[in-house]
């Protein structure tokens, strides 16, 4: 029997993710591969334009996907996001994917505060946030699975940045503690750290 690729062996039919920051980058490479395993994804984007034409780029391949504009930097958009999840997914949630991040670039003497809290805030605050808001609808589901999208950054200096850095390994050690805490909800809980990938954000350089 085929166990490559999208065979019959490995499917994701019937399973529910959201997927944040999903129409650029590794959060958009991720909504297409879990909706072509079959699952009915939802993901979000603060460019209503940019989300529009994602979603209906992925209708035309036959996924199934919907989108919400939120900026996930704020907790009034993450909780109504949640919530629009919920009503979408009929209160059960199996797979959430915390990908949204950003980064600023400078030595560690020029970051102002408002630097320091864009980033706490966008890449830290707003995954721990979502982890809390959808741990119901994630042990509703009787086999929840969390995936943080972390950086080589947040285990040794890739020169990108201290601010940047200290949000990702804050993410590794909140995903060590969730991983301990939530099992017991059947919820697993692991972080990915690429390397320097080719996105928006890197590109921005």
């Amino acid at each position: 029997m085929e166990c490559s690729g999208k065979g019959p062996r490995w499917s994701l039919k019937g399973m529910t993710a959201l997927v944040t920051g999903g129409t650029r980058g590794i959060g958009h490479a991720v909504v297409e591969e879990l909706a072509g395993f079959g699952a009915s994804v939802h993901t979000c984007s603060r460019n209503e334009a940019e989300l529009n034409k994602c979603l209906k780029d992925w209708e035309a391949k036959g996924f199934v996907v919907s989108g919400s504009v939120c900026d996930a930097s704020s907790r009034a958009h993450r909780e109504r996001l949640v919530e629009e999840v919920a009503s979408v997914f009929g209160g059960r949630l199996n797979i959430l994917i915390n990908n949204v991040g950003t980064n600023i670039r400078k030595p560690t003497i020029d970051y102002t505060p408002e630097d320091f809290s864009t980033l706490m805030t966008t890449n830290f605050e707003s995954t721990f946030h979502l982890c809390q808001l959808a741990h119901p609808l994630l042990k509703a589901s009787g086999m929840g699975s969390i995936v943080f999208i972390s950086s080589v950054a947040g285990a040794v200096s890739v020169g990108s940045g201290s601010i940047y850095a200290a949000s990702k390994a804050a993410i590794n050690q909140l995903t060590k503690n969730l991983a301990c805490e939530w099992a017991e909800d059947n919820i697993r809980t692991n972080c990915v750290a690429p390397w320097y990938t080719r996105t928006s954000l890197v590109e921005q350089r």
